[in-house]
């Protein structure tokens, strides 16, 4: 038994961690949502963070744009030229995304300093794609509305999950790269 167990040590490592941390961080991120509902920020400060840059971000392209407090649920709706296009909800902050991104990097753990900037890193590409999918999104919708239903369930996962795995590739090779160097000495 303890021969299997040092035999696949780096498989049951790398899942043992990144279940853990992925567990640890969605439990801190919930709280962070009950905390959130009695904040000034609604429905969240970085789901509304979020709803406010994908505005000034899509004006910058020279659209008209606002968001406005859901009426009914906890989301904000997204204008473009006084056309309801969007509504933003706590799952598009790309937080969740971040978690699931960081865990992924916990698992193959490298020094400290390495590791710490490519999760600070990975996490500020990851927000700035995430912006920038909502904008395409919703510039999409408003230019293609015959293209929503594509635009919403191919290209605006793709954008995001593209943005992840590319990262991960990355960190993969570079963490496998720092393996074998260290091997070698």
């Amino acid at each position: 038994m303890f021969q299997l167990f040092r035999k696949y040590r780096s498989v049951l490592q790398f899942i043992l961690i990144f279940m853990g941390s992925y567990f640890i961080f969605s439990i801190l991120y919930s709280w962070y949502l009950s905390v959130s509902e009695n904040s000034n920020y609604y429905p969240d400060f970085f789901t509304h963070l979020v709803a406010l840059q994908s505005e000034a971000v899509i004006e910058f392209f020279g659209y008209s744009s606002k968001i406005m407090i859901h009426p009914n649920e906890p989301s904000l709706k997204l204008y473009v030229n006084k056309v309801f296009l969007a509504r933003i909800i706590e799952g598009c902050n790309s937080i969740s995304i971040i978690i699931l991104f960081t865990s992924f990097i916990l698992s193959f753990f490298a020094k400290f300093k390495v590791t710490f900037l490519f999760i600070f890193a990975g996490a500020v590409l990851i927000y700035i794609a995430n912006i920038l999918r909502i904008v395409i999104l919703a510039i999409g919708i408003y230019e293609y509305p015959q293209y929503t239903s594509f635009l919403h369930t191919i290209v605006f996962p793709l954008i995001i999950y593209g943005t992840v795995f590319i990262l991960w590739v990355f960190w993969v090779r570079l963490f496998s790269k720092n393996i074998v160097d260290e091997k070698a000495v």
